[in-house]
């Protein structure tokens, strides 16, 4: 009977974070903040290399981006189809002729041809590339911006300790970590942060004695259930009203930016996403993602490729160009992936179909030395040389940042984890 107790209070509790959250910063905080479990500290990392990114711009191409028309592309190929490769700003270096402003930006950028996963289906590829674990019963895994936040704190502690710009509310955000770890969710980046500020009929004074008797009333239930979920929730209401107050909150304000920026980048969630991305990295916000939708081509690739590419590089081109002319390319990663390439061989609806055996990603920044491609393949169908798995992908990331490796926590069922499972990082890749 107790145990059912506990459990009905802390949902209550829970429903009752969410609320605040949402009535605070009119945003939503990812699923995951109802945790599974706690993480444990246990044992000491041998991977201690120093940070070369401070922060990461985490571009998400969800659906499944084709790698041969994309980065994977192959000069000549019959595995091509339609689509002509372009020379790039590395020498020898060529990607597909739909992405010319990147095209640019390649000389600071490292090309991955010999990704491949296990996972062949969108949600559990989707899982595996932002988690290095495949989906296991009620178990959530942590991805980066959570583990970075855990092991390296925030970045400015007024502000989230990572931030989200998604329609896909089933990302798999801070895990079975404590609720402070979740990211922040937003869906529409043009809005920013709604009703984030006090009502202009609500003085300072009302504000606080308001704060002060909601503590008041918490009081005996956080004394009755003094369990680390309880105080983990009342963070979160802490959190909501320290960004309220914050003079960084205007990092989230997109309108601070002139018509001339807004017109570089483009356009759209993805476009302003990528825009408001380096605003929050320039404010202290270590772990920013966007995603862009819509890959999945399994017909008409050539008629819905050109659209897609061109809302690709277009935000890409501009961010890159931005962030190298502000000097933060130096010591932020930006990281573009998908969660598997398409197949080869085009098929009779005249599309690509899921491909997990190889495909593409491309790290550009944060240490990595540019002007290079890592890893072949016979044409884009099989991994030829150096390939790379999910989680030495990820690996390569948490390397540049500086976290460690093999630092064992434990969850609340007593499992171990580490930031990317067995991953190695491709250390060869940095300058």
């Amino acid at each position: 009977m107790k145990s059912l107790l506990n459990s009905a209070n802390d949902l209550t509790r829970r429903q009752f974070a969410e609320n605040v959250a949402k009535t605070c910063l009119g945003v939503s905080l990812m699923n995951g903040l109802a945790p599974r479990g706690y993480a444990a500290f246990e044992g000491s990392s041998k991977a201690t290399q120093a940070a070369t990114a401070k922060r990461v711009i985490y571009l998400y191409m969800s659906g499944g981006m084709t790698h041969l028309d994309t980065f994977g592309a192959v000069p000549g190929a019959d595995t091509m189809g339609s689509t002509k490769t372009i020379k790039t700003s590395a020498d020898g270096v060529q990607i597909g002729e739909l992405l010319p402003e990147t095209a640019k930006m390649m000389h600071r950028g490292a090309i991955i041809n010999s990704l491949s996963s296990t996972q062949g289906a969108h949600a559990q590829g989707n899982y595996f590339q932002h988690t290095s674990y495949t989906m296991r019963g009620a178990t959530r895994h942590p991805t980066m911006g959570a583990w970075l936040q855990k092991f390296q704190g925030k970045g400015n502690t007024d502000l989230p300790g990572s931030v989200i710009i998604t329609g896909d509310s089933k990302h798999p955000g801070g895990g079975f970590f404590e609720a402070a770890f979740q990211p922040l969710l937003l869906n529409d980046p043009a809005r920013g942060l709604q009703n984030s500020r006090m009502p202009g009929s609500l003085s300072e004074g009302d504000f606080n004695y308001r704060l002060g008797l909601s503590s008041q009333l918490d009081q005996g239930f956080q004394q009755s259930y003094n369990y680390k979920g309880v105080k983990a929730y009342a963070e979160v209401y802490k959190d909501a009203i320290k960004v309220m107050k914050s003079e960084d909150l205007d990092a989230f304000d997109l309108s601070k930016e002139s018509p001339e920026m807004h017109e570089a980048y483009g356009q759209g969630n993805f476009a302003q996403g990528c825009l408001l991305a380096r605003r929050l990295i320039e404010h202290g916000v270590r772990f920013v993602e966007v995603t862009l939708g819509g890959w999945d081509m399994h017909q008409d690739i050539d008629a819905r490729l050109p659209e897609k590419c061109a809302d690709l590089d277009k935000a890409l081109g501009a961010m890159l160009t931005d962030l190298e002319r502000r000097g933060l390319l130096d010591d932020t990663l930006v990281v573009l992936t998908s969660e598997f390439g398409r197949t080869p061989k085009i098929n009779q609806n005249d599309g690509r179909d899921h491909y997990p055996k190889a495909f593409s990603s491309v790290l550009w920044g944060g240490g990595i030395a540019g002007g290079q491609v890592f890893g072949k393949t016979d044409k884009g169908i099989e991994v030829t040389e150096n390939k790379v798995d999910v989680p030495d992908f990820n690996a390569t990331i948490a390397y540049a940042l500086g976290l460690p490796l093999d630092l064992v926590l434990y969850s609340s069922t007593k499992r171990p984890f580490t930031v990317t499972d067995k991953g190695k990082p491709i250390t060869s890749l940095f300058g």
